[in-house]
């Protein structure tokens, strides 16, 4: 059974800073590239970040919010331990969304979501003061 369990989310003040973490089970991890998405109230799931099978390669999406993310959210992967991260800093209340993970094998560069085979359920980020 594939499963994707993210955590870490939770409140957080402006200008703090989280890491969220993603564990899969259920398939092999290393054969997949592994990604973040969030998706607002009233918004579409938006691309954060993607990492490739063996880590060495990231990419960061532009937001529709007033700031991207790149520079202040990075992505990284532990394959001994079926993880991917993802490391918020620098928060602003615009990064409040539920994030979730997925895990891709078939379309390396496709932002969709359409594109991504499994997803986890998401956990809640909320910037406030």
């Amino acid at each position: 059974q594939v499963q994707l369990v993210e955590s870490g989310g939770g409140l957080v003040h402006p200008g703090g800073s989280m890491r969220l973490s993603c564990t899969a089970s259920g398939f092999t991890f290393s054969d997949y590239y592994m990604a973040w998405f969030r998706q607002a109230p009233g918004k579409e799931r938006d691309f954060v970040a993607v990492i490739s099978r063996n880590g060495g390669t990231t990419y960061y999406g532009t937001s529709y919010y007033p700031s991207t993310v790149k520079g202040r959210f990075t992505i990284s992967r532990d394959n001994a331990k079926n993880t991917v991260y993802l490391q918020m800093n620098s928060l602003m209340p615009e990064d409040t969304a539920v994030y979730y993970c997925a895990a891709g094998s078939r379309d390396w560069g496709n932002m969709n979501p359409s594109a991504y085979d499994y997803w986890g359920q998401g956990t809640q980020v909320t910037v406030s003061s």
